[in-house]
């Protein structure tokens, strides 16, 4: 009883601070020691997630970061975006989807911390990593190395963050959210590549950032000779093994991948959430203090904001919190169970360093005491292949392969990372969830691109130029124009067949002869260079060669990122003369972007301009046009999504809002996708892929708040060819959720409590839809032997009809609970394991 009196109480106290802080906003000192970061003299077990604010808008910040709390988060952290801050070298920004204060006081409001990943260095797949393209125009400057210029640059913008959040207040010890901050980002990775100026970059940087005075500790994620103080962390898939690189410092893991991110012309990966739970147990289980999902919420890169090569709109990352703001069931509900259980170890896992037990091969046990007899453990079966039962304190328990399981009072177990009894959702559809609307023919108009060199700003030089240096990102294309004499030397009859052969250093590129698309040529995220031959016919005279070569995103990542080239490097023609003519080193006349981004086609103020085109037959599967429409958005205040299926390659603008760009002719390879991926044995980006065959994205997402009643201005820029009369606006109106409990399930993680009979509690089905949608039917639901996944289930050869009684208990509310329990469904089958299975529909 006096334990329990204690932990209460303890309770109390850790509550009644939380509020006095956050509401308050009172001083707090923030250290650390091997165990744990100390915040107000407290060890604290925490959990955070990365949420990047530029990657939805701020209206929707309180939601994302509401349900990141719900799920049991402590922390969000995220990067600062150099690049968007600082366009333009000393002239800074920081309003809209950039308003970085704004963010993190919407974290504050909510009662949770923050970890502001500084860097300058950013990668985050965003473009160039996030630096500006200015820092690589300033003579002389090498990055992230010692050289002056650089760390000038980056030693001002360091100072220009923490003097913005200290002007706020917003540090713990100015009584904001701020506990942590990190300087550089993944060094350790590529340091090797610099040498001994990178060794004397990575003791600058620490030093620099500690003279900042920010008064919260300093990590450097993956950097293994981090100087003291500033705490290396580790980033990967799993840090179990993870040790410091001293032993003050505690074991924090900064990045834990819930997914990957998504390239276009690959499959679409995922992380099963068993696996994921499991690594985040065996973190904790074997002295971990801090974990990160990377990402908890991912978003959307808009406009040209994704980073390179060829890096998807998208970055849903797979994460609990998907990109367009809804939870991913049963991987948010899982983890959110799973934090629960971790919680309830919380003041042994601060109290102790683990005592391990062997408990077999590949089992073993790591207790936590805090007295001699007061203990939590986690029992792991870390085997891939076989399940197990283990003998613990004169117990049985089971072990299913590659599991944790959690024991708060080193008696019951309240949770397993490969057993979910949380809930599940199935996709949206256009038959489920999904309200999808067309856009009339007679709604679009269209501008036809100038092939080639069309402004006085062009320029000529006597070699091929690369693309960065001379588009210098302001956009994503660069025309390289010359032509070509064909005397009767050369030609057999009236034309002569030559192969064209294209190398690029990436990333895409349209080819044109005489003005006539003859190829296209691209590569990918891995391999960005390629080889672009094709046959073409010439004329007696001159010919004009015409190539469009495209950027899909800077590089972001690598030794040495910030050098790394684009565009045309060699044209070649086999034919001619002796046989080859060299044509890197003629004449090449340049034109930076195209002549629509000149105009501003993609700007609200020429939606009526006479430059625009409307007829009866909108032209289709056509290179190089724009194409404008208006359009009505959905009923309803959720996302909105724009299915791009039928076109080609481009980008997408929602009144004057850059969408991002597309590519659905890129389809992923038809071979390497699983239908169930076996959540046992060590994840990589490439174990678990599915949508092989098809495109990496068809639907791009358009914030609600970004349309208004009425008209709105869509307009494209199709570079290869599709049709926009099948393009539409669809928008989700309902949620499919199921629950599937047995009776030899555990009750849920927040029924424990200490020297309660744990086990004499029921197992509950529990269903909640997000927020703002309400329970309006049961499709299923079954007690016995249910058959079948989520949305196909089917009776078994046990059934109790009780269909009536979780309509009941579910229909017309937000969330619902229904016991698995005999004494309250009935008994229809004595003797036998029954479960629980239950279908509901959501809707706004």
């Amino acid at each position: 009883m006096a334990s329990n009196q204690s932990l209460a109480l303890s309770l109390l106290v850790v509550v009644i601070f939380q509020v006095l802080w956050f509401e308050n906003g009172i001083s707090v000192k923030v250290s650390y020691d091997h165990k744990a970061l100390i915040i107000d003299g407290k060890r604290r077990i925490l959990q955070s997630g990365s949420v990047h604010y530029p990657r939805t808008t701020p209206e929707v910040w309180p939601e994302i970061i509401r349900k990141a709390k719900e799920g049991g988060l402590d922390v969000i952290e995220s990067y600062v975006f150099w690049n968007y801050h600082e366009p333009v070298k000393g002239e800074y920004y920081f309003e809209g989807r950039f308003d970085l204060v704004r963010f993190i006081k919407t974290v504050h409001e909510a009662g949770l911390f923050v970890h502001l990943r500084i860097g300058p260095y950013a990668c985050a797949e965003w473009n160039y990593g996030g630096f500006p393209l200015w820092l690589h125009f300033i003579p002389g400057i090498q990055f992230r190395t010692t050289n002056n210029l650089f760390k000038n640059e980056m030693k001002i913008f360091l100072a220009k963050i923490v003097d913005l959040m200290k002007e706020e207040n917003l540090f713990a010890s100015q009584g904001g959210p701020i506990i942590l901050a990190q300087v550089e980002n993944e060094y350790g990775n590529v340091e090797y590549a610099y040498g001994i100026g990178g060794e004397l970059y990575v003791k600058w940087a620490a030093e620099t950032a500690i003279s900042l005075n920010t008064s919260v500790p300093w990590v450097m994620c993956a950097q293994e000779d981090a100087p003291d103080p500033v705490i290396n962390t580790c980033n990967g898939c799993y840090c179990d093994d993870f040790t410091p690189n001293s032993p003050l410092k505690p074991k924090i893991w900064t990045e834990n991948y819930s997914g990957w991110f998504l390239s276009f012309g690959y499959a679409v990966p995922y992380r099963p959430v068993e696996d994921l739970a499991f690594s985040v147990a065996r973190f904790f289980e074997k002295g971990g203090t801090f974990q990160n999902y990377y990402m908890y919420f991912g978003g959307t890169n808009f406009g040209r904001t994704a980073g390179g090569p060829l890096i998807a709109t998208s970055y849903d990352y797979d994460a609990p919190i998907d990109e367009y703001g809804f939870t991913r069931q049963p991987k948010y509900g899982h983890l959110r169970d799973l934090h629960l259980a971790i919680k309830h170890c919380e003041e042994f896992l601060v109290a102790a360093d683990p005592k391990h037990q062997q408990l077999g091969t590949n089992l073993e046990a790591h207790v936590y005491y805090k007295t001699s007899n007061h203990c939590a453990a986690f029992l792991a079966n870390y085997g891939s292949k076989s399940d197990a039962t283990v003998r613990f304190k004169g117990r049985s328990y089971f072990l299913p392969a590659w599991s944790v399981s959690i024991l708060p009072d080193c008696k019951n177990v309240i949770f397993n990372t490969a057993k979910i009894v949380s809930q599940t959702s199935l996709e949206f559809t256009p038959n489920r969830g999904l309200s999808e609307c067309t856009i009339p023919s007679s709604a679009w108009s269209w501008y036809e691109e100038k092939v080639g060199v069309y402004g006085k700003d062009s320029f000529t030089t006597p070699s091929l130029l690369e693309q960065i240096n001379v588009t210098k990102d302001t956009s994503d294309f660069l025309w390289y124009t010359t032509s070509v004499n064909v005397t009767d030397d050369d030609k057999y009859g009236e034309t002569l067949e030559a192969l064209l052969v294209i190398e690029s250093l990436g990333h895409a590129a349209l080819v044109f002869v005489n003005k006539k698309p003859v190829g296209f040529g691209f590569g990918n995220h891995d391999f960005a260079s390629f080889i672009l031959t094709k046959t073409v016919s010439l004329k007696s005279g001159s010919n004009t060669i015409d190539i469009l070569s495209m950027m899909i995103g800077l590089q972001n990542y690598g030794p040495w990122f910030d050098i790394a080239a684009a565009g045309v490097f060699s044209v070649t023609l086999v034919g001619l003369e002796n046989g080859k003519r060299d044509l890197s080193s003629t004449e090449w006349t340049y034109q930076v972007g195209l002549e629509g981004e000149r105009l501003g086609l993609d700007n609200m103020s020429l939606a009526n301009s006479s430059l625009w085109i409307q007829g009866s037959t909108v032209p289709k599967n056509k290179s190089l046009i724009w194409y404008k429409s208006t359009v009505l958005a959905p009923e309803g205040n959720g996302p909105i999504s724009l299915n791009l299926s039928s076109m080609g390659k481009g980008q997408a603008w929602i009144n004057g809002h850059g969408i991002g760009r597309y590519w659905s002719a890129y389809l992923s390879p038809s071979t390497g996708c699983t239908e169930k991926c076996d959540y046992r044995g060590t994840y990589d980006s490439f174990k678990c892929l599915k949508k092989c065959g098809e495109p990496a994205q068809t639907l791009y997402h358009i914030p609600r708040t970004w349309v208004h009643s009425g008209e709105n201005l869509l307009v494209l820029h199709e570079e290869l060819g599709g049709d926009p009369l099948k393009i539409s606006l669809t928008t989700r109106t309902g949620q499919h959720l199921c629950g599937h409990v047995s009776d030899a399930d555990h009750p849920s993680a927040d029924s424990w409590k200490p020297n309660v009979d744990f086990q004499s509690l029921k197992p509950e089905v529990r269903l909640a839809c997000d927020q703002g949608y309400t329970i309006v039917s049961i499709p299923f639901a079954s007690y016995g032997t249910p058959e079948g996944v989520c949305g196909a289930f089917s009776h078994g050869s046990c059934h109790a009809n009780i269909l009536s009684t979780v309509q009941q208990l579910c229909i017309g509310k937000q969330k619902c609970s229904v016991p698995v329990s005999a004494a309250t469904l009935g008994d229809p089958c004595p003797g036998m394991l029954k479960s629980l299975a239950v279908e509901a529909v959501c809707r706004a």
